[in-house]
């Protein structure tokens, strides 16, 4: 964020008087995750799943935002009262995304401390503090999660952060046939229009597969009345399951994802668009790729080249392989360029880095 120069003038004993200014300081304020057992979905469990989400978001009252809108194409629902906010030029916008490792109930989760298996058992408080910890420190103005569990999960992130003096009120929740995990986005400003994939199942020996964990696709305006979207994914873990190869799987979902972006360039070639999310792949691969679109197209979205204090770029460890790779980003479209502030956009760091999750946050941070 921007904050206004401030400046005084202060009256001297002698009767001079002099200017004294202050001078702007600019701050920064899975993998091998499971999946759904060992059998994906086929399209009529697809159909009854969400029918049962969106159920159940119809009937949950609770927290600033109600269930997405029925929309059925890429066009954003744009939500009353959305125009209210004052104009404040000159603002800009702190992001952070970030897997949360399993905020979640587990149904089988091993415990680091005493080397032991439990059942049905939430991400441990330990855990929760380091992520709201490094969270908080960041200050960002929209929060981007990936493997939360419910929807009360995601209030539970919200309401930890506020008590450590960061107030997200405004809150997206959605997912896909993954009823285990699911994406988030919590926000300082209001999230005016949401909008839901057309497509989103694709097909595996002519069986047809929903995506997993969904597509979150979220518009927020800021005080200078600018719009800004964010697409959110957590593509298929390398976990091997018995219906075929993995990465066939995590491309099929990435080709899912970029038809959605092509739909949203289609209806708006200059939108600001933030793509960010866990892509369970690194940058040379056909999923990455997929998503970026073609090169030097009006509709390609750039990584930022995240990397921490030590000038490494990996996002996260994958213990049983003992392998650190680079597969969480944050990309952007060609209107969002030139917002972007480079030299304080990073990866985030903290002493309980691995306490929190298996991958680290990265921040985004744009004028």
């Amino acid at each position: 964020m921007q904050h206004g120069v401030g400046s005084f003038f202060g009256p001297l004993k002698s009767g001079a008087i002099f200017l004294l200014s202050c001078l702007l300081v600019l701050s920064c304020r899975e993998k091998g995750t499971a999946g759904m057992g060992g059998t994906l979905p086929t399209r009529d469990q697809v159909a009854a799943q969400e029918a049962v989400r969106r159920a159940g978001e119809k009937n949950n009252s609770r927290g600033p935002e109600k269930c997405d809108p029925p929309a059925r194409n890429a066009a954003m629902t744009v939500a009353s009262g959305a125009d209210k906010e004052t104009t404040d030029k000159g603002a800009g916008l702190r992001f952070v995304g970030y897997n949360l490792a399993n905020w979640l109930v587990l149904d089988e989760r091993y415990d680091e401390e005493t080397k032991k298996k439990g059942k049905d058992v939430p991400k441990p408080e330990a855990e929760k503090k380091a992520v709201v910890a490094v969270v908080a420190a960041a200050k960002p103005d929209v929060f981007g999660v990936c493997e939360i569990g419910t929807r009360d999960d995601l209030i539970d992130v919200q309401t930890r952060l506020k008590a450590a003096g960061l107030d997200l009120p405004h809150l997206h929740y959605t997912g896909g046939v993954d009823p285990t995990r699911h994406l988030g986005l919590l926000s300082r400003f209001p999230i005016v229009g949401t909008a839901k994939p057309v497509d989103t199942t694709y097909q595996i020996g002519g069986k047809d597969y929903g995506i997993q964990r969904g597509i979150l696709d979220a518009s927020i305006k800021t005080p200078d009345g600018r719009s800004w979207r964010f697409v959110g994914v957590h593509l298929k873990s390398k976990r091997e399951v018995e219906e075929g190869d993995q990465n066939e799987m995590r491309t099929r979902e990435a080709e899912l994802l970029r038809r959605h972006l092509d739909e949203i360039f289609k209806a708006d070639p200059d939108v600001r668009l933030i793509q960010y999310g866990d892509f369970n792949d690194t940058r040379m691969t056909n999923p990455l790729k997929v998503v970026q679109g073609p090169y030097n197209s009006p509709r390609a979205l750039m990584p930022i080249a995240l990397k921490d204090s030590r000038g490494e770029f990996w996002t996260h460890y994958w213990g049983r392989e003992d392998v650190y790779s680079r597969i969480d980003y944050i990309m952007v479209s060609e209107a969002m360029r030139k917002d972007v502030i480079n030299d304080q956009c990073r990866i985030l760091e903290s002493k309980d880095w691995k306490t929190a999750s298996d991958h680290r946050p990265l921040l985004g941070v744009f004028r």
